[in-house]
């Protein structure tokens, strides 16, 4: 199939150096809440790039939980493939696509599991089901049916009955420590605003590129 013929014109205002935040997390805070203010379907949906020992790229769609100068954080199950790849090679790059706004966010950086006290914390705010699932799923392995993936949650909710679900020992949070983010404005005729943060002993520079 031929899609050559897909396209369409990034009509914005632009980005200028003026308008950019020195701090690249206050710019992506800004940047987030316009995103949220827009009606952007799921504005914390990232795309994670791992790769692993075999330099085999991975990618796949997860959530934003939290941010701050600390870094981005998201969880995951620790025996997930995702996991397994970041255990080898400790490093990910995280794409939010804002395309409603002709924004994108491009985030890379080394990783580290962030405490326990904060997984746990994370944990008891979400929905008992999702707590419960976080117990059922051996993430990334495979199963041979949906039905054995029902009766395991029914064994699991019956183990818990209505007593507290507490943090499974094997999931956990991930926070991604950005030393490069880039901030994406598509303007017409494909040449869009791209501005690079790069981390430095003293903060960060920030540069202009080329679309």
């Amino acid at each position: 199939m031929d899609i050559g013929d897909m396209r369409r014109d990034f009509e914005s205002e632009g980005l200028d150096r003026e308008q950019l935040d020195n701090d690249p997390v206050q710019q992506f805070e800004k940047w987030f809440e316009d995103a949220r203010e827009a009606g952007i379907l799921e504005p914390n949906a990232m795309s994670l790039a791992t790769a692993g020992s075999d330099l085999q790229p991975d990618l796949r769609t997860v959530l934003l939980k939290y941010f701050d100068h600390q870094g981005f954080v998201f969880y995951t199950n620790y025996g997930s493939r995702k996991a397994k790849e970041l255990e080898e090679n400790p490093r990910a790059a995280l794409l939010f696509p804002w395309l409603g706004l002709n924004r994108q966010v491009i985030i890379q950086g080394t990783v580290a599991q962030v405490s326990k006290t904060e997984s746990m914390r994370y944990f008891a705010s979400r929905p008992r089901g999702s707590q419960l699932g976080a117990w059922v799923s051996e993430q990334s392995k495979a199963i041979s049916s949906r039905g054995l993936l029902e009766q395991k949650v029914a064994e699991i909710k019956r183990k818990f009955g209505d007593g507290e679900v507490p943090l499974p020992s094997f999931w956990g949070g991930y926070r991604v420590i950005p030393e490069r983010i880039e901030f994406w404005q598509g303007r017409p005729s494909r040449l869009h605003d791209r501005f690079e943060y790069l981390r430095s002993h003293d903060g960060w520079n920030i540069q202009r590129l080329q679309p």
